[in-house]
């Protein structure tokens, strides 16, 4: 096992890299995302319920591309690789954005809005599994700075998270879409840029196994180009599905059947009892993902509506709210991650499975506060510091689930799964963010200014949607010492990482 020398912090220094590489690439995703239902309702026009389902068409398979991208990773391409391969391809997606073209090109500036998000799509499925998988082989198994780096790692995510909204945000309302998305495109460039200098603090990490079979040649070609082009022939194939947005709910459904029983089948026969065990518990905390990003993914489609239209901003953009996650998770972050350590030196960490049945409990108060809040105003705007409250619950549940469930996945894995499994919960992350468009689509219907069902659309959904959070998080709770024993953390090993072959 290579000995990790060089530290900061604490930590390995190539944690720090990884941290801003994510940075940069998700000031991009965030900074599009928080402008992409104002711009398919305000610049296309799209009804409320059709953008609701572009957006949950798009989020989606932004989560249903890393099981391909983890997987050719895993088996051939190496994950370091593809994440230079993905970020070539956010990068020429979120220039592409920029393209807006006029009333005169309005099918040509279409088309190309369609093949902007696939290139993103694409992009995101070779870069987004990858990074994480590459910060758990900075670490043992069983070091207990696990969970403390993937939350580290997530405070990362979450400062491009802040700053794009507020940069890319208030560029694209105030002075043009064009703005903001160019804003966005020329940030993924650097988190490009920044992977390919800072290669040498990953220390090996995240190579290919087999360097001679991704170089030998077929048909003129290497396995490795072979790759690239299967990539670029991939933006084809989804640019074509973002525009059929059912088709993207029957694709789930296949592919999380197939997915699943893939995984299944080699868990029981090819895995030891207690390796078969873990996986069975990574799919426990992988169906808990999607009953919480189906509401807490309400930010970027409904909520960015609601917020526009029904709440007291005093005049600040409406895009710009969808930094204030962001900005409590950099606050409250580095000290869920010192809890995390120091409760794990006790003996009183809380587990996995637990952790996430106390987020979907805080998740299901977030929308509770925000009802009564919006119903205490009566037929006046909601007051803005239940928005903010709102943001402040959902980011303490996105604290207790996100950053546990990377690390969880990554730890329960073994090495020739980490990825395929890293996908897997991706994907779980994709039938959320699929149910996050049609609960969307509920609370507005099909009206083009969200007039159909009103400002009492969003809050019986909203109410609905608090109580089934509260109601799985107390079963999840309950449930959770079984789940505890599934993981045999008594008996967890450390495994060499993979490095250069």
């Amino acid at each position: 096992m290579d000995k990790i020398e060089a530290t900061f912090l604490g930590h390995p220094r190539g944690l720090f890299l990884l941290f801003f590489v994510e940075m940069w690439e998700r000031f991009s995703y965030y900074g599009m995302r928080a402008l992409l239902i104002f711009y398919l309702t305000k610049h296309w026009l799209f009804s409320d319920g059709k953008s609701n389902l572009i957006y949950g068409a798009y989020t989606a398979l932004v989560y249903i591309t890393p099981a391909i991208g983890g997987y050719v990773a895993d088996r051939w391409l190496g994950q370091r690789k593809a994440v230079v391969f993905g970020a070539v391809l956010l990068s020429f997606g979120h220039i592409l954005m920029g393209f807006e073209g006029d009333k005169a090109t309005i099918g040509l500036a279409l088309n190309v809005f369609w093949l902007a998000l696939a290139f993103i799509i694409v992009g995101s499925g070779f870069l987004k599994a990858n990074v994480s998988v590459i910060v758990g082989q900075l670490y043992n198994r069983t070091d207990l700075r696990r969970d403390s780096a993937y939350t580290i790692f997530y405070v990362g995510i979450n400062l491009g998270g802040a700053l794009g909204p507020l940069i890319a945000g208030y560029l694209g309302e105030t002075y043009g879409w064009s703005y903001g998305f160019g804003a966005a495109g020329l940030c993924m460039v650097l988190g490009l840029l920044t992977f390919v200098f800072g290669r040498p603090l990953l220390q090996g990490r995240g190579e290919p196994t087999n360097l001679m079979r991704l170089q030998a040649k077929t048909a003129g070609f290497s396995l490795e180009r072979w790759i690239y082009a299967g990539g670029v022939a991939m933006v084809g194939l989804v640019w074509l599905l973002i525009q059929y947005q059912s088709v993207v709910g029957y694709l789930l459904g296949v592919a999380g059947a197939m997915l699943l029983g893939y995984v299944s089948w080699i868990a029981i026969t090819t895995l030891t009892r207690d390796e078969r065990d873990r996986i069975f518990a990574a799919i426990f905390l992988m169906f808990g993902v999607i009953l919480f990003l189906a509401l807490f993914e309400q930010a970027g489609s409904s909520l960015n509506l609601y917020t526009d239209r029904f709440v007291d901003r005093g005049g600040i953009k409406a895009s710009l709210f969808q930094s204030v996650n962001s900005i409590f998770i950099i606050l409250l972050g580095p000290v869920l991650a010192a809890v995390w350590v120091w409760l794990g030196k006790t003996g009183w960490n809380p587990s996995a499975p637990a952790k996430f049945g106390m987020s979907l409990l805080q998740l299901g108060f977030s929308f509770l506060l925000l009802v009564w809040g919006a119903k205490s105003a009566g037929t006046a705007l909601t007051p803005v510091f239940f928005i903010i409250a709102f943001y402040f619950f959902q980011t303490t549940a996105e604290l207790f689930l996100q950053p546990v469930g990377l690390s969880a996945m990554n730890r329960l894995a073994p090495v020739h799964m980490a990825s395929l499994i890293m996908g897997t919960w991706f994907l779980a992350n994709a039938f959320g963010e699929y149910g996050a468009s049609l609960i969307a689509y509920a609370t507005g219907g099909s009206g083009t200014d969200g007039a159909l069902l009103g400002k009492a659309g969003y809050l019986s959904v909203y109410t609905t949607g608090g109580w089934a959070a509260i109601g799985a998080g107390a079963l999840v709770l309950a449930v959770s010492p079984f789940i505890k024993k599934l993981m045999h953390l008594d008996t967890l090993e450390d495994e060499a990482p993979r490095t250069k072959g």
